[in-house]
Parts: structure tokens; sequence; C-alpha cells
């Protein structure tokens, strides 16, 4: 069955971007002239998605009004998590919408600079009907701030490896390597029952990666490492490099950009 539906979790208050998110959502924050949310939109488009929904909650109207207006040729609609408890229950909010079609899942806080990482992911899922996930090696001391997963080997030449296991945001020396998930995922029906069998980790949240490490335990994860460029845009500095990046790449105002910083940097 073809992946035509992808989930993006929109529900979190964007806390490290106040105070500007208390009157704008962080998903809604322009990356250079286009908010952030319908880059990851079209990147969803232009891999063949042709519905999208938006888990948000209710505290944040405006992206309903984004949903409404949205561009692209993709439909996009809101399902609410009115109580937030981590990720993997934002990712169940969607089980009525998705039924049981395959679909991918695109985290917002990560802005690929196109769409052929989630082009891959969605070939490997109909090449072996397994779940695939986005892959990134990261020094040692970084995996901290990951999900980390135990692979079958090493990557093969297209970047593909298999997944036996995941941890959540290991410590540098119990890591089981030193390949990260990031926020790109295609997953089968499958993954439903292990969202549903879930048990509360430390802080009380639902965790996604709890539910991945569940469905690899069994054989069922692939991992692709991720072949384009990606910027972490959950900081405020992030969100920063990746307008300038995006900036960068317009032939309207790289030229002017370009002089202005070179005399910036020299000064």
């Amino acid at each position: 069955m073809p992946v035509r539906v992808a989930v993006i979790p929109a529900a979190g208050l964007g806390t490290r971007f106040l105070p500007v998110t208390r009157a704008v959502p962080k998903e809604l924050l322009p990356v250079f002239d286009t908010p952030s949310l319908q880059h990851t939109v079209d990147e969803a488009a232009h891999a063949g998605i042709e519905e999208v929904i938006l888990i948000s909650n209710r505290a944040k109207p405006a992206i309903e009004t984004f949903a409404q207006q949205a561009t692209g040729n993709v439909r996009v609609r809101v399902v609410y998590q009115d109580s937030p408890r981590g990720l993997g229950q934002a990712v169940e909010c969607a089980r009525e919408a998705v039924g049981d079609a395959p679909f991918a899942v695109l985290l917002p806080d990560e802005l690929m600079g196109d769409s052929s990482h989630l082009r891959d992911l969605i070939t490997e899922h109909d090449r072996s009907g397994k779940s695939a996930i986005g892959l990134k090696n990261v020094p040692r001391n970084e995996v901290s701030a990951y999900g980390c997963v135990t692979p079958q080997g090493v990557p093969d030449a297209t970047g593909r490896v298999g997944v036996r296991d995941v941890v959540e945001k290991p410590n540098s020396v119990d890591a089981p390597s030193d390949l990260v998930i990031i926020g790109r995922y295609v997953f089968s029906r499958d993954i439903w029952g292990h969202l549903a069998a879930l048990k509360p980790a430390t802080g009380g949240e639902l965790q996604l990666s709890d539910a991945i490490g569940s469905l690899a335990r069994k054989g069922g994860v692939v991992g692709v490492l991720v072949n384009c460029s990606r910027h972490d845009t959950g900081t405020p500095l992030g969100m920063l490099t990746a307008s300038v990046d995006a900036a960068l790449r317009r032939k309207d105002v790289s030229p002017a950009l370009r002089a202005w910083l070179e005399r910036r940097l020299s000064s």
C-alpha cells in the first residue's frame, strides 16, 4: 500500500522561543520569508504525500488557520492533542485519521534541505514492508540528546541498516552506537500496537522511541542514513541559521546578503 499520509506533531508550546511564542506558534515562525511549518508540508508533498495531519492543541488556533490556508498540492487538517504527554501520544492521536495505511511522521523542529530523505524512507518501506526511520551519525558526546539505535552491523552502501533496539538519550559511555534517530519516519500499521502498549517513561511522557524499540526487537525496523542537508530549528539559533541558509539559496536575495555578511564579518 503506498504511503500517502503524513503526521506532523505541532502541539508543543515552544517555551524555548519565549516571548515570541506568546503571540505566534513556533511552527509558524518564518524561515526567511516562509513559515517553518510550510517548509515541512512542502517536503511531504514533494515526496508524494497527499494528506497531512497536524497534531496541535487548542491553545494554538493559528495552526488551524494555517491548515485552512496552506499552499501546495496536499490536503491539511488538524487533530487535537489536548493533554500533551509526549511524542508517542501525539502520534497515537492520529490513529483514527490514519487508519491502517502506512504513514510518515515528520517532526517540524527538523528542516530538511529537500524531500530526498523522506522519499528514501518511503522506498525502503515499500521494498521491505518494515517501518523505516531516519538516522544520522553524530559524535559520541552528542548522543545523549537523541534516541540512539542498536544497529545490526553497519550501514550498507545505500545507508541502510537493520535496527535491533532503541535507547532514549543514553550517556556517551553506555550508548550502543553513534547512530541517532532524526525526525523522519515511515511506519507500517504494526506501530499502533506498540504505541498502545507504551508505559510512561521518566517524566511521565509516552516516548515514540520506546514504541520503535519495541517494534525493532521484533525485527520490524530499518534505519536509513540521512542524505540531505538538515537544520535543527528547535532552538532560536537553529532557526536563525536555517533562515540564513534559506536566503543564501535564493537567487533574488543571495548576492545582496552575501555582500552584507562579508562586510559585517570583516568589520
